[in-house]
């Protein structure tokens, strides 16, 4: 068995930087954190096991936060104006370095101060949380995107961040990684939704089809027509993970596989749902548990093998404005001269390792040309 999928059947374990260790309150926090995760989504947690260790203790207390905040928004025990000014407040507190008393505020404020992570972007995914409450319609596949840029591709851009890549390609590749993952969510959901009076589909799309939004709503049913509407968004979600793959290679080596496993599980969410018979009104498509050990066999062999990316693709027209204020961040924070140390080492690093990798190519080809 490869070794990253041995790690990922293992229990999790406690080795954090410093602030989220085992023994400090911070480690404390992040116990809780785990706690979350393992009752919320399957997919992150078995893929954050093959994260290196600095890096998973910082992102598990990002998705507890986001957790939290979501259900905080649509548990209706507040006001949607109530419930992001109440998180909004709690935000504020994060970044002044004195978080209120909540175990993922704790941790997340230890995510802030070590990554100096933007602000901007968890404001676009409390943004996409009060959508949802909101009960937003989506006329066309750009407003799809536009949702799934703030509740998925922001927490791309999270990931990215937090891996030590400040690259605008890399973090473009990243939120569209997020946004495919979401499409297939949307696609997966159609049932689930519609019963809860949310439609996340293209409404054009759906009267393209001859399908009345409303009507549908109050009686979902599953027609060829929906069938081809939903083809139609895997379609989309397929050419979204393929774009962002490429960005995968421009990861440290030691995330490339968790990012590649949670990639490859979540596209097959959408080829288990072709086989289903594209019926996500009467069943929910899931992914057994034998083939996710393959896929994450799969992810821990073929990250080593990811071609880096050639001529920059513009990123996709709603993300954009997440790319541009990450760039914004990272000339806040001076660039390369103000990292610390670690930070520092870490970059000429991995600029090192790309003028080999570089090199070698340019031989292999020189080769082949003789």
């Amino acid at each position: 068995m490869n070794d990253s999928v041995a790690e990922a059947l293992a229990p999790f374990p406690h080795t954090a930087p410093a602030g989220l260790a085992p023994g400090t309150s911070g480690g404390l926090d992040l116990d809780a954190c785990i706690a979350l995760m393992r009752t919320g989504s399957r997919t992150f947690f078995a893929a954050s096991r093959l994260l290196p260790q600095r890096v998973r203790a910082s992102s598990i207390a990002l998705y507890a936060f986001c957790r939290v905040a979501d259900d905080m928004v649509d548990s209706g025990q507040h006001s949607l104006g109530q419930a992001m000014a109440l998180l909004s407040q709690r935000l504020d507190a994060v970044y002044a370095g004195r978080p209120q008393e909540h175990v993922e505020d704790r941790a997340l404020a230890i995510v802030v101060q070590r990554h100096e992570l933007p602000r901007a972007l968890l404001d676009a995914l409390l943004d996409g949380f009060a959508w949802d409450a909101e009960g937003r319609r989506y006329e066309t596949l750009e407003d799809v995107h536009d949702y799934g840029a703030r509740v998925a591709g922001s927490v791309g851009a999270m990931m990215c961040w937090i891996m030590g890549v400040r690259s605008p390609q890399a973090l473009a590749r990243a939120c569209e990684l997020g946004v495919a993952m979401q499409l297939t969510n949307i696609a997966r959901d159609v049932g689930e939704d519609a019963r809860n009076g949310r439609l996340y589909l293209p409404r054009q799309w759906l009267a393209e089809a001859g399908i009345d939004p409303e009507a549908w709503l109050r009686h979902p049913v599953c027609t060829p027509a929906l069938q081809g509407v939903i083809e139609r968004l895997l379609q989309e979600a397929d050419r979204l993970y393929g774009q962002s793959t490429a960005g995968v290679a421009m990861l440290p080596r030691d995330c490339r596989s968790a990012i590649l496993a949670a990639r490859y599980i979540y596209a097959e969410i959408g080829q288990q749902l072709r086989r289903d018979g594209l019926d996500p009104v009467n069943q929910r498509a899931v992914v057994p548990t034998s083939r996710k050990l393959v896929l994450l066999a799969c992810a821990g062999v073929q990250s080593g093998w990811i071609g880096r990316p050639g001529v920059p693709v513009p990123p996709l027209a709603a993300i954009a404005y997440l790319v541009e204020h990450c760039g914004g961040a990272a000339d806040g924070a001076g660039g390369a001269s103000a990292r610390s140390l670690s930070q520092r080492v870490e970059w000429m690093l991995t600029l090192f390792e790309r003028l080999e990798a570089q090199k070698i190519e340019q031989r292999a080809r020189t080769r082949v040309s003789h």
